[in-house]
């Protein structure tokens, strides 16, 4: 059957999680990543495991309901030198009831043990990624990782759909609807911290991503055993193109690795009942580079399947974003052209994840 680029995958798809189930002993060779990107070179030169080595670990606490002035003045300069020092950081007694996030992790695991059939009636498309997917990018014999996915749209309400988001387990709409209301509230709060660290109005983040018609969606990431994790990645190196994430992941199973310079990469140990939080593209244009969205990738592994939940918090799509112009000066020009998030996003949705090559592209020539 033929239809238009942007309705079908180049090649068929195949499903990550049936290639780990059939017993392979070798990845197909299209999951080979060159040798300049494997994990397992980078790893083992450049001493990623360090125990001392890792983003800071943020309560929020003192500051979301607490009454001391030092204490706050405290955490909000952790979250500074977190953005600027970092672009990730973790968040506890962040205001999300831990039953809620262990519930949410709980289901979509049952989504993903589900047969393939079950599961297939909610394939996507590369048009809006809405559903079950294996892929990101349209380029055709494109290197892939090796992960399965489920990506739905919460914000605006415009987009949600709910009955695109899976039926089964019974359970599963009802906490996709209930951990979403909480992570968009948190989003809320976190954005007013990251504004007012910035010496803006406190409000001012919030308003250039569209006040109350801001994006979030979410990425559920399933990530099979892999019989030659050394050669592959689960998610390719790439900084994330929307406003900031909130990622869930499974604390028991370590995977998400941040660069901290050209050859050094950190494994990131999650605290349990944390987020991981993580600037986008978006806020390192709105904040003229104070804050830098990190490339970041996700490694896989023989003995254990992962699972994690990514939030993104969003601007409108249609909104033109450019540097504050409280954080330009003669001394600091902008750094960036202006563009929408809708055009952004197309170069991710067509080339898949690529390092930090896009937002790269959007500095003002000198």
């Amino acid at each position: 059957m033929n239809c238009p680029q942007q309705d079908c995958w180049p090649e068929p798809i195949t499903r990550v999680q049936s290639l780990s189930e059939s017993g392979l002993p070798c990845i197909p060779e299209r999951y080979v990543k060159p040798p300049s990107e494997r994990p397992s070179s980078s790893n083992k030169m450049d001493g990623c495991d360090d125990p001392e080595d890792n983003i800071p670990l943020i309560d929020l606490g003192g500051l979301l309901g607490g009454k001391d002035e030092e204490l706050k003045r405290q955490t909000m300069d952790q979250i500074s030198v977190a953005c600027r020092e970092w672009g990730f950081f973790q968040v506890v007694n962040h205001g999300v009831r831990p039953e809620l996030m262990t519930q949410a992790l709980e289901d979509w695991r049952q989504f993903f043990k589900l047969p393939v059939e079950e599961k297939q009636v909610y394939a996507n498309s590369p048009r809006t990624y809405e559903g079950y997917g294996s892929r990101l990018g349209i380029e055709k014999g494109a290197i892939l990782d090796w992960n399965d996915y489920f990506y739905l749209h919460y914000l605006p309400r415009s987009l949600k759909d709910p009955n695109k988001w899976p039926a089964l387990p019974l359970s599963g709409r009802e906490v996709i609807e209930e951990y979403s209301f909480e992570v968009v509230k948190l989003c809320g709060k976190l954005m007013k911290i990251l504004s007012v660290n910035l010496g803006l109005e406190e409000g001012y983040l919030q308003r250039a991503f569209g006040g109350e018609e801001t994006g979030a969606c979410m990425r559920v990431n399933f990530y099979p055993k892999c019989p030659q994790p050394d050669l592959t990645l689960g998610l390719s190196s790439h900084s994330d193109p929307g406003g900031m994430t909130l990622l869930l992941p499974d604390a028991s199973v370590p995977g998400l690795q941040v660069r901290r310079d050209e050859r050094h990469w950190v494994t990131i140990k999650p605290s349990p009942h944390a987020f991981i939080v993580n600037i986008g593209d978006q806020i390192q244009v709105l904040s003229n580079a104070e804050y830098k969205s990190v490339e970041h990738r996700v490694i896989v592994n023989s003995g254990t399947e992962r699972i994690s939940i990514a939030f993104f918090y969003n601007p409108r799509g249609d909104l033109v974003l450019e540097p504050a112009k409280e954080l330009v000066s003669e001394d600091r020009p902008a750094l960036y052209q202006p563009m929408t998030f809708n055009e952004y996003r197309t170069y991710i949705r067509t080339s898949g994840p690529r390092g930090k090559s896009q937002v790269e592209s959007l500095k003002s020539p000198r």
